[in-house]
């Protein structure tokens, strides 16, 4: 299997994120991409390429020209303002205030309209980072769209958290929801993203919701108790043409394998009844027993079992990196998917 790769990602790093009323070192580091590529080559899973550069109009496909615009410049306007530091949003639009029609104009107001949280910074070089992550996604849809049964993108920042037009949860492009329009703009009918990442795929679900050529199912924390809260629940199905195309399944703090894999199997069979062309995984790891910042239960064999009941959908995949935060185990965890595809 061919790994997508870039050192570009090490342009991004918050230094810090608040966490539970404490400032701490942020969870989402550099060193997090360089353990999974040092497991890559370890197993010797297969080449790593370094993506080419892809123009903004691909991007566009899933972002607005406007929020594309704003993490292009706002470190710039920061600087301009006389602020030092990383670029951080400082509040938010409460549900008692009305929407608004278009982005207001000062650059706070603009950070609170194009965010949801603190989970992390924009840095002077967070825009470079994250289009590379980007690219990263879109070369591995390419490598699949050319021939190959799959392909890994090994993305950092991840993306989904990602919506239209705000970012958070570490999270600024949506490199799984790029991938997929990808694959739509390219001659598949239907695209599934399965996402297994601990945390719901809140910005995923926000692109899609209306749509009923892309399949969400995503497994995760219920939103009552883990971030991103207020979202994941299994009564939001769709809207519109969509209504039924947005599989949602919460669990419970303390979720073992028993009850994680009866709920990725119910997924399972219903992303083969839509029938897709083609399959975007967001390989989140975060499920892991010893994740800092998760509370599921799964230990680093059942990856392995995971990534072997990917390899039965008999389509075109994607696997692309989100999430995943033991870092001590974190390329055997997401390198075990892997090879459990790999193998099958």
């Amino acid at each position: 299997m061919k790994t997508f790769y870039t050192a570009d990602h090490h342009l991004h790093h918050s230094g810090m994120e608040l966490s539970f009323g404490r400032i701490v070192e942020t969870f989402e580091k550099p060193e997090r991409a360089e353990i999974v590529l040092r497991r890559v080559k370890e197993v010797g899973l297969g080449p790593v390429i370094e993506p080419p550069a892809y123009d903004r109009a691909a991007i566009e496909r899933v972002h607005t020209p406007d929020y594309l615009d704003f993490l292009q410049n706002v470190f710039a306007e920061w600087r301009a303002a006389g602020r030092d530091g990383e670029v951080w949003p400082y509040s938010w639009r409460h549900r008692s205030m009305p929407m608004l029609d278009a982005p207001p104009s000062g650059l706070d107001a603009r950070l609170s309209y194009y965010s949801f949280d603190m989970a992390g910074s924009i840095t002077e070089t967070t825009w470079q980072a994250a289009r590379r992550a980007a690219d990263t996604a879109l070369a591995g849809t390419d490598a699949v769209l050319s021939g190959e049964r799959a392909a890994f993108a090994l993305c950092r920042p991840p993306g989904h958290h990602a919506g239209r037009d705000f970012f958070g949860g570490y999270c600024y492009l949506n490199n799984a929801a790029i991938a997929a329009q990808r694959f739509l703009d390219n001659g598949h009918a239907r695209v599934a993203i399965f996402d297994v990442d601990y945390h719901h795929g809140n910005g995923t679900q926000e692109i899609f919701y209306d749509r009923d050529d892309v399949l969400l199912a995503s497994l995760h924390g219920d939103p009552d108790f883990e971030f991103p809260f207020h979202l994941g629940y299994a009564r939001e199905r769709g809207a519109g043409r969509g209504e039924g195309f947005n599989l949602n399944y919460p669990l419970p703090a303390g979720t073992g394998w028993l009850e994680w894999q009866a709920a990725f199997e119910d997924a399972h069979a219903r992303i083969g009844a839509y029938a897709p062309t083609a399959l975007v995984i967001s390989l989140g790891v975060d499920a892991f027993k010893e994740d800092p910042i998760s509370q599921f239960k799964l230990e680093s064999e059942h990856f392995l079992t995971i990534g072997r009941r990917i390899a039965d959908f008999a389509l075109p995949i994607l696997f692309v990196m989100e999430g995943g935060y033991a870092v001590d185990a974190l390329g055997i965890n997401a390198v075990n998917v892997l090879q459990g595809f790999e193998g099958a």
